[in-house]
């Protein structure tokens, strides 16, 4: 595949030759054909469903900008919302919910002929889909105007460095960026090296081989396993998929720096967070912000009282989960997180009511409290990463009743800690310093020696076999 070979580095170097010498009208034309090829070598077909997408999210935000009336603006955000999610829902959750249909009325003695469809679920369609209806309802609301070019508005839904796993880039920041003129500047590009550097760290480093552990584990009956040997290839899948997907995150802004483009932050640290609020500032930041903003506020958010807030919280995570994928798994995920929230909460607002004054949280109980809140995390991602619910009972029963530490449980511990080790001592540093782009502010001696260390990681430890992005399967 393009996004696993060399040919997708030659098909980016030859688009930015030519890109840098182009006016800005041009520039996009290039951008279009290139965000197309890009998507077509995966499954051309599927190209149809972006352009369709564009063409009526286009025309719906125009007429919602001409028409006067409100009835008429709701029709046409209905027409919108409708035909989003009547595409997604048909492609991602079609089979999901006809077998379970199907198993329900078998059940109780009915019989029920779905018809059985054997579909390909388009990679990125869940991204792709949630910007252009972003676009619609902000329209709607008046947060952004209407782009009159169809060109610019194909542009910004099909930006090829976010459009297979995002970031879900909004269109009041990201559409101004391909409508106006970009002006290059020196520090785009040591900012994009520093991007794509630590991409490629995280991603062929750290994820492709903790997923060697994590889908050795999953992989196995837990008649075989003990209860370490499980805790443990959890923590591997843990760097798996925070090294996978925030290492495709950084590589796409780092690229798009290059390009001229400004993609927003999508990962800030999630694994020193403190609380379940928290972890949820820093990971997978744009569809966190969707999900507020789209989702829990327009219930209501936190503005009818605790059980209502309680409601929306559950809700809103509840369908995140259901985001992710057709099976009772993600959803069991979402539902956790909606459950850790809900406790949070609770537990915050009595713990305010007891005390008066707000106290800055003492090093060791920040510490204590980051380590719940990671093996907190690593729960849900039990739930995430297993095939069945049974099976994740299964490893989370042995977790809780079969301590027996084995030389296998040793290994897997060492090698999470060389792969994964360097990464956390890094964030660590990040997050004691504050900002993301910290090590821009040293010296280039310092750079290089970065740089140079983890290329030659990534060059020296190969994983045993390239892996596709974990994300593109949403």
């Amino acid at each position: 595949m393009l996004f696993n070979s060399f040919a997708f580095w030659l098909f980016f170097l030859v688009v930015g030759l030519l890109y840098h010498r182009l006016p800005h009208r041009r520039q996009n034309v290039l951008l279009l054909i290139a965000s197309y090829f890009f998507y077509g070598c995966w499954d051309y077909r599927f190209l149809s469903l972006i352009v369709l997408s564009t063409l009526i999210d286009y025309a719906v935000a125009l007429g919602i900008q001409a028409a006067r009336g409100q009835r008429k603006k709701r029709l046409l955000l209905t027409i919108s919302l409708c035909s989003n999610l009547g595409i997604l829902a048909f492609f991602k959750y079609y089979g999901f919910f006809a077998a379970e249909l199907d198993t329900l009325f078998h059940t109780i003695g009915i019989p029920m002929l779905l018809p059985t469809l054997q579909v390909v679920l388009p990679v990125g369609i869940s991204f792709y889909t949630f910007q252009t209806m972003s676009y619609t309802i902000d329209v709607y609301r008046g947060d952004c105007k209407p782009t009159r070019d169809l060109l610019d508005f194909a542009v910004y839904v099909s930006f090829f460095p976010q459009l297979v796993a995002g970031p879900i880039e909004r269109a009041t920041h990201f559409l101004p960026q391909v409508t106006h003129q970009r002006v290059w500047r020196p520090e785009y590009f040591r900012e994009g090296l520093y991007l794509v550097v630590l991409g490629l760290f995280k991603k062929v480093f750290v994820a492709d081989n903790m997923a060697v552990l994590a889908n050795a584990i999953f992989a196995t009956p837990s008649s075989q396993l003990t209860g370490p040997e499980v805790l443990v290839g959890v923590y591997a899948f843990a760097f798996q998929i925070y090294g996978d997907f925030s290492g495709y995150s950084a590589i796409a802004r780092g690229v798009s720096k290059w390009l001229g483009f400004d993609l927003m932050v999508n990962f800030r640290m999630p694994y020193f967070a403190v609380d379940p609020s928290d972890f949820w500032r820093r990971w997978h930041i744009s569809l966190s912000q969707w999900l507020r903003d789209y989702l829990y506020i327009p219930l209501g958010g936190n503005r009818h009282g605790s059980l209502f807030t309680y409601r929306n919280l559950t809700l809103t995570m509840l369908l995140g989960g259901l985001w992710h994928g057709a099976n009772w798994t993600f959803i069991a995920w979402g539902a956790f997180h909606g459950v850790l929230l809900c406790a949070y909460r609770l537990w915050a607002t009595r713990k305010s009511a007891a005390t008066k004054t707000k106290q800055p949280q003492k090093l060791a109980p920040r510490l204590l409290s980051m380590l719940l809140m990671f093996h907190l995390v690593c729960i849900s991602w039990l739930l995430f990463r297993a095939e069945t619910i049974a099976q994740a009972g299964s490893f989370a029963w042995l977790m809780a009743t079969n301590f027996a530490w084995t030389p296998l449980a040793t290994m897997m511990l060492g090698m999470v800690t060389f792969y994964a080790g360097p990464l956390l001592l890094f964030e660590a540093w990040l997050e004691f310093r504050g900002e993301l782009e910290s090590l821009l502010d040293v010296g280039w001696g310092w750079r290089g020696l970065a740089y140079s260390y983890a290329l030659l990681m990534c060059f020296c430890f190969p994983p045993p076999a390239a892996a596709t992005f974990i994300y593109f399967q949403f």
